[in-house]
């Protein structure tokens, strides 16, 4: 089945079509940069210019950095509170104009890499993490989704752990790869005690730089990069929108 995969974040939307039984994007993925917050309006309209890059009449699944629950937004991260408690299938149908189905955005990319990457097969405790503005997860155990695990919002300090440890802090606080590690590392010991997974995935864009920074991660976990990398929450949100 052919479905146009969104995956929505806080720097950008990115899509493309995807062949949902073998993973494949079926073209180049075409990126609109958003600022966050982000206007109901802003984000319309970046759904509709995908759409419209690609020609599509068809289903569309997308991948929304929040709290998801029957095509309702719940609590939103850095995307801004003004997509809070709106309903995400009635909103993008007015960009599409075809059947959407909405999942979270680090759901998706677990869904993705759970059917075709690193995690295929595996029925212990998986856990996906995106590194990206904000810090994304997905929890699976016997290969089934525990939906929206909101994992970056743990305290620490005072404030949601992804303002320490995302990939967008290193950025801004200029760390060399080295020095933001040893912060991953405060999060992952966090998450290991919680919750004993087997095997980490790491996704989002630094999963492609993974021989920067991974052999300074420590963890009890089996740490692996994402095998679609950055593609696995478009990949995913196709698979949500089958």
């Amino acid at each position: 089945m052919k479905v146009l995969g969104i995956d929505i974040g806080g720097s950008a939307f990115k899509g493309a079509p995807v062949d949902t039984k073998t993973g494949r994007l079926l073209a180049e993925r075409h990126r609109v940069e958003i600022e966050s917050p982000c206007a109901l309006a802003t984000g319309v309209a970046a759904v509709r210019e995908i759409v419209r890059h690609f020609d599509w009449q068809g289903p569309v699944g997308i991948g929304f950095p929040a709290i998801i629950r029957d095509g309702k937004i719940g609590a939103v991260g850095n995307l801004g509170q003004v997509w809070e408690q709106q309903n995400g299938v009635t909103l993008f149908r007015r960009a599409t104009k075809g059947p959407v189905k909405i999942i979270n955005d680090a759901d998706a990319a677990g869904l993705a890499e759970m059917k075709f990457g690193v995690g295929r097969g595996r029925q212990d405790t998986v856990l996906l993490l995106t590194f990206g503005t904000g810090i994304g997860s997905a929890l699976f155990h016997h290969g089934q989704l525990f939906p929206n695990a909101e994992l970056g919002h743990i305290p620490w300090r005072g404030k949601p752990m992804e303002r320490y440890a995302s990939a967008a802090v290193r950025k801004r606080a200029h760390l060399e790869w080295r020095e933001w590690a040893v912060r991953v590392n405060v999060y992952l010991g966090v998450v290991e005690r919680l919750l004993s997974p087997e095997l980490i995935i790491i996704g989002g864009g630094v999963s492609k730089k993974s021989e920067k920074w991974f052999s300074y991660l420590k963890a009890n976990a089996k740490i692996m990069p994402a095998h679609l990398h950055n593609d696995a929450g478009i990949v995913g949100a196709a698979l949500a929108g089958e």
